[in-house]
């Protein structure tokens, strides 16, 4: 997997391809790019705990001192940080990011088009995902290459200044200290889906995609077998719907609790060949930031599964125009409730802010 941070020019219109205006800079050796759908590491991190903790821990202590490495915060000012409350002492806050640089909409690959912050409270008994539209309208602090410093879309800020902006940029808007960061690679989704042997989806409501891996392709309502292709289509597709990129959200929480539920019930932690096949398609499609042990954390992990897992969204007040820009427009004030309870590892609070 190809780590790549690039600045651009943010976009100018609603869920729009973005132009970048400096080249592209690479850092790290040649793999595919890395793209969407940020949760697929919560997956594998879930899954290798509990019965099959011994058989993923034999997989995961060479892949974990091989898999690829970010500096997600070189050059975060510690002293604008968040400061971590004493009560909250041992919750973790993971900013999971993805992009999409297949989408025929995202033309430089430069944004990220999964946002979410993960709660996971101190106890490790269940975890509170929280997506943040990536048109977010936020304050975005100035990078160290001196770009940023002004109102934005949200994924703007990984555009301006890379991973390590994202982070000012999230925790500025949540108030929320981000203790690690993991990347994804939407390119090998496909794949994970695929070593897994499909996975069952429920689709709320017919439709037929306007971009399709092969030619367009339809979806009819209630429960289907996908393959990686199609539930890659399924989780990228918002043009079909009214309201796109909220769809496309529901639609990512939908497919990656399909994967965590088969992965667990489908035999793949006490198939060998199945567990290689799921885990090294997952590594390959996985960056985390430079301190991460994914050992360690799945180990604390082990009893956590898809009931225990919590897919919420940041309340907004919906979509409005800045300028020339059409823009999610953040409900601060319910937001704010949100984030506090994040802040406070107050589960239950969470669960109802959120409402």
């Amino acid at each position: 997997m190809q780590y790549r941070q690039e600045y651009a020019e943010p976009e100018t219109h609603f869920i729009a391809a973005q132009e970048p205006s400096e080249p592209t800079k690479k850092t790290r050796s040649k793999r595919p790019r890395w793209q969407k759908v940020a949760l697929i590491t919560f997956v594998v991190l879930a899954l290798l705990g509990g019965g099959g903790m011994i058989a993923g821990g034999l997989y995961f202590r060479s892949i974990n001192s091989g898999i690829e490495r970010v500096d997600a915060f070189d050059g975060v000012p510690e002293a604008e940080r968040p400061v971590v409350d004493q009560a909250a002492k041992g919750a973790m806050n993971i900013m999971m990011l993805g992009s999409d640089s297949r989408d025929p909409d995202n033309e430089s690959g430069s944004r990220t088009d999964t946002i979410i912050v993960a709660h996971l409270p101190k106890d490790r008994s269940s975890a509170q995902l929280i997506s943040i539209p990536r048109d977010t309208w936020v304050s975005v602090p100035k990078s160290a290459t001196g770009r940023g410093g002004k109102d934005a879309k949200i994924n703007a800020s990984f555009a301006w200044g890379g991973v390590p902006l994202m982070v000012q940029t999230v925790e500025k808007f949540t108030g929320v200290r981000i203790d690690h960061v993991t990347i994804v690679d939407f390119g090998g989704f496909k794949e994970i889906v695929d070593a897994l042997g499909g996975i069952n989806v429920d689709v709320e409501k017919g439709f037929t995609t306007a971009y399709a891996l092969n030619g367009t392709r339809t979806f009819n309502a209630g429960r289907q077998k996908m393959d990686g292709a199609a539930a890659l289509d399924y989780a990228r597709e918002r043009h079909a719907f009214a309201d796109g990129d909220f769809a496309r959200i529901r639609h990512q929480q939908q497919v990656i609790k399909a994967i965590l539920d088969k992965a667990a019930s489908g035999g793949t932690l006490a198939n060998p060949a199945k567990l290689n096949s799921f885990v090294k398609a997952t590594a390959d499609a996985v960056a985390v930031d430079k301190s991460l042990n994914l050992l360690d954390l799945a180990s604390e992990m082990r009893d956590l599964r898809s009931g225990n897992l919590t897919f919420l969204t940041c309340p907004v007040k919906g979509t409005g125009m800045m300028g020339n820009e059409s823009v999610v427009l953040a409900d601060k004030e319910k937001a704010a409730k949100v984030f506090e309870a994040v802040r406070n590892d107050n589960v239950p609070e969470i669960l109802s802010a959120a409402k």
